[in-house]
């Protein structure tokens, strides 16, 4: 597949980020005026700021987001749930979860399907997108293949390459080998590592519907630039 889409549409491929421990609310209100600005499809925030975002977000169409269980995915099902619904409450429109990646490791798949299903249940009685980020630099194919095939049962809206803050981020290789894991019936969303513009082609030539990352404004300046916009 070739890359070829409009400015506005390219934008709205990305989840413009801002996970950083040390993140201030000007940040905050820089990373939403950007999302406005350019618009992206949504804004990737801890579940903290949500409510600040979401008001500033106010009367425009771009998503808020929330990580959850994030980054390392080592919390119990039942506190994933708590964070997940005060997320919704507090204005989430889409729900990123990081799956608790030991358990998958240690061959348990009941477990990864049984908090897939829950977060993912409470998402659809939402009406709020579900993404279940696999990290994928600590599993073996087989284990991506694993939770790909689980995802095609419970049906989240995402299955997502990374967080960004593990060992490595999102590949091409890893991207297209979800894509035909999952099917035309979940997207795939590559995250971690997407820096420049050569990386969003390559994400999106290997099948990735969504992209996470901070680079944002500098990618859709680049691809403007390309197309002889200012």
């Amino acid at each position: 597949m070739t890359v070829d889409l409009t400015v506005e549409q390219l934008a709205n491929k990305i989840d413009h980020t801002l996970l950083k421990a040390d993140a201030q609310e000007d940040g905050f209100e820089k990373l939403c005026q950007e999302a406005r600005e350019y618009g992206f499809k949504m804004v990737a925030i801890n579940s903290a700021p949500v409510s600040f975002c979401k008001s500033q977000l106010e009367d425009s169409s771009v998503h808020v987001g929330a990580a959850i269980g994030f980054p390392l995915g080592q919390t119990t099902i039942k506190t994933k749930t708590f964070e997940t619904k005060e997320a919704i409450e507090n204005g989430a429109d889409e729900i990123d979860y990081v799956i608790n990646i030991s358990k998958l490791k240690d061959g348990d798949p009941d477990y990864i399907e049984e908090e897939m299903q829950t977060i993912v249940d409470i998402c659809k009685k939402n009406k709020v997108l579900s993404k279940v980020i696999l990290e994928t630099c600590y599993l073996t194919d087989e284990q991506k293949q694993e939770v790909c095939a689980i995802a095609k049962k419970v049906g989240p809206d995402f299955v997502k390459t990374s967080t960004g803050f593990g060992a490595a981020g999102a590949t091409a290789a890893d991207v297209r080998l979800m894509k035909e894991a999952v099917g035309e019936q979940i997207k795939v969303k590559a995250a971690g590592g997407i820096r420049d513009l050569a990386t969003v082609k390559e994400m999106l030539e290997a099948g990735a519907d969504r992209l996470g990352m901070s680079a944002s404004v500098k990618v859709v300046k680049e691809y403007k630039a390309e197309k002889g916009l200012s």
